[in-house]
C-alpha cells in the first residue's frame, strides 16, 4: 500500500506502473481517467494511450472489454495492457462481484491488468453488504485505488497492490511525481482510525441511504427522469429547465454536463437528513 494525495495521483500512477508509453489502457467512455484528470494517465506513462469503450449507466461489459482488446494486435497501434474500470462508477452504479470476476476474465484472456479506481470503494461495499476482497483481490483485481477523501479524510487516497510484484520501484515513481509529503504521517495517519472501527463503512452507508432517499422523492416530481439507478451515494437526474434554474436561485449547486446531462447530485459521508428534507421541500415549492 502507497498513500498519496488524491485520486488523480493515485490512478495515474497506478496505471504507469502497469503500462510502458507503447501500451493502452481500455476504460469505459465515462471513466474519470478518460473525462476529468487532464490527461495525467498518458502524462504519468510517457503516453500510453486510452482506449474508451461504450459503457451503459458506467459501466462496461465484458464483450465491449474484448472488442477493443482484439480489434488490432499488429505493431502500429499500441499494444493494450490494462482494463481500468471504477467502482462505483460514474454514474453511480456499482459492478457485483460476479461482474467483477467476468471482466477479469476477459482481461486475463487478453493479457490485461485489472485496475480499480475506487474513488467510492466504499460506498459500493457498504452497498453490497460483502467482504472488501470480494470484490478487489478475490475477483481478479491486480491494484486498487482506494478513496479516502470520499469517507471524510482531509487528504490522501491508498494505492493497494495486490500482485506485489507490480509495485517495484512504485515508492520512486511517486517521489518523482511530488506524492511524497514533508510529513507523511498527515496522509497516513488517519487510515487506521478509519478502518479500524468500521467508520469507513458507516460514513459510505449514510452516504447512500440519503441519495436512495432523494433518489425515491425526486422521481416522483412532475418532469423528473432518474437516468440512472440510484445504487450508491449519486443521484442523476433530469430536471425541467425552470425546476433547475428556481433551485439555482434558491443557492442550489450542482453539475449539470456529468452522467448523460443531467443534474448530479452527490451525498457525502457526512450528509444529513436535513439537507435532504431541504433540497425536496424547495424543489417540490418550485415544482
Amino acid at each position: 500500500m502507497y498513500f498519496v494525495f488524491n485520486g488523480t495521483a493515485a490512478n495515474s500512477l497506478a496505471l504507469a506502473a502497469l503500462c510502458q508509453s507503447y501500451h493502452s489502457v481500455i476504460c469505459p467512455d465515462s471513466a474519470h481517467v478518460e473525462t476529468d484528470e487532464c490527461g495525467a494517465p498518458e502524462f504519468f506513462s510517457n503516453g500510453s494511450k486510452l482506449l474508451c469503450a461504450r459503457s451503459e449507466h458506467g459501466k462496461v461489459a465484458p464483450a465491449a472489454v474484448a472488442e477493443l482488446a482484439t480489434r488490432r494486435r499488429d505493431i502500429h497501434f499500441p499494444k493494450p495492457r490494462v482494463l481500468s474500470i471504477t467502482q462505483t462508477t460514474e454514474a453511480g452504479t456499482i459492478y457485483t462481484p460476479d461482474e467483477v470476476r467476468a471482466l477479469h476474465e476477459v482481461a486475463a484472456r487478453h493479457d490485461l491488468k485489472l485496475h480499480m479506481d475506487g474513488a467510492r470503494f466504499a460506498n459500493a461495499v457498504a452497498a453490497l453488504g460483502c467482504d472488501p476482497a470480494e470484490l478487489t483481490w478475490k475477483a481478479g483485481v491486480d491494484v486498487l485505488c482506494f478513496g479516502g477523501t470520499k469517507q471524510g479524510m482531509p487528504v490522501g487516497e491508498a494505492v493497494v497492490f495486490f500482485d506485489r510484484g507490480l509495485s517495484a520501484d512504485f515508492a520512486w515513481r511517486c517521489k518523482q511525481a511530488g506524492q511524497l509529503a514533508s510529513k507523511m504521517r498527515y496522509l497516513t495517519a488517519p487510515w487506521p482510525a478509519l478502518l479500524a472501527d468500521g467508520a469507513w463503512l458507516r460514513h459510505a452507508g449514510n452516504a447512500n441511504a440519503n441519495a436512495a432517499r432523494l433518489g425515491a422523492a425526486l422521481a416522483t416530481l412532475p418532469g423528473v427522469e432518474l437516468l440512472h439507478p440510484v445504487q450508491a451515494n449519486a443521484v442523476f437526474a433530469r430536471l425541467p429547465p425552470p425546476l433547475a434554474a428556481g433551485l439555482r436561485e434558491r443557492g442550489w449547486r450542482f453539475y449539470d454536463f456529468l452522467g448523460g446531462g443531467g443534474a448530479r447530485f452527490v451525498c457525502g459521508w457526512d450528509c444529513q437528513p436535513a439537507w435532504i428534507d431541504a433540497l425536496l421541500a424547495d424543489a417540490r415549492a418550485l415544482g
